[in-house]
């Protein structure tokens, strides 16, 4: 296997096993697939900048949507990053800005860039669609044609 073949399948390993062990609940493992944590959530803006940042995000969502999960749909590869499209779903049953829980399910693709310097995962930078989601849970009042396909 070439050094490029061998990069991008080390990067895609790691990618993998950050998303799977999120799925599990093991925040430890996943967090640990970065020497230093960092998201950004292009959707609200949020930039999620080490461990205990990180750590309270996994724990603020799987509060309120305790089942969440996501499903890896396709891999791609670029330079210094490894691209994902997946699929998020949840239940909301807990409150994350005050609202009602309504006990609605949200399913949604998406995509996460995740950056790389070498063999090193250095952010995740994930793209969705918080419109969709939020009609989806009943939380935004627009015509059912605006849900999108989910």
């Amino acid at each position: 296997m070439t050094e490029s073949k061998a990069l991008r399948a080390l990067r895609e390993a790691i990618v993998l096993e950050h998303m799977e062990c999120q799925n599990d609940f093991d925040f430890d493992t996943s967090l640990n697939t970065f020497p230093h944590p960092r998201y950004e959530i292009m959707a609200s803006g949020q930039v999620l900048d080490g461990v205990d940042e990180v750590r309270a995000y996994w724990q603020r969502t799987r509060a309120t949507f305790p089942d969440q999960r996501n499903k890896v749909i396709d891999v791609h590869h670029a330079d210094d990053a490894v691209v994902v499209e997946f699929e998020l779903q949840g239940t909301h049953l807990g409150s994350l800005l005050g609202e009602q829980p309504t006990n609605k399910s949200f399913k949604v693709r998406m995509v996460g860039f995740f950056i790389f310097e070498k063999d090193v995962l250095v952010c995740e930078r994930v793209y969705g669609d918080t419109t969709t989601v939020m009609q989806q849970l009943g939380l935004l009042n627009a015509p059912d044609e605006y849900a999108g396909p989910y």
